[in-house]
């Protein structure tokens, strides 16, 4: 069984926006920090938001501050990143994950993740 599912990836130009969407098992809709993370070619995993499922409080890499929000829907269980303005270094695979032993941006904090899903920014 798959605890988190993505979808929303796509290819857009440069200034556009998407919405990823996480669907998330019931074990993983159980985590109290939630995040999304990215991966580009050759690059490490870099955090780019999270979210405090007991709260409000979430946090955002610098890069993405003023342009993403991510939420979550309780009542569907899905964990969502609504990008604008993205930009072409904003392109990589899109992974969500479940299970932070802290709410941070640090990808060894979190245990459970997705398969991913490719978002590509074009100038």
């Amino acid at each position: 069984q798959a605890h988190l599912v993505e979808s929303g990836g796509g290819s857009v130009q440069a200034g556009g926006s998407l919405r990823l969407s996480c669907a998330l098992s019931e074990y993983a809709a159980s985590s109290y920090c939630l995040g999304w993370f990215r991966q580009a070619p050759g690059k490490e995993r870099e955090g780019v938001a999270s979210l405090y499922t007991g709260g409000t409080t979430t946090h955002y890499a610098d890069s993405a501050k003023a342009r993403f929000t991510i939420s979550v829907d309780r009542a569907k269980n899905i964990l969502y990143l609504q990008m604008t303005s993205l930009k072409p270094e904003d392109t990589g695979l899109y992974l969500c994950a479940a299970m932070g032993r802290t709410c941070s941006l640090r990808a060894q904090d979190y245990q459970v993740w997705g398969q991913g899903t490719q978002v590509t920014v074009s100038s």
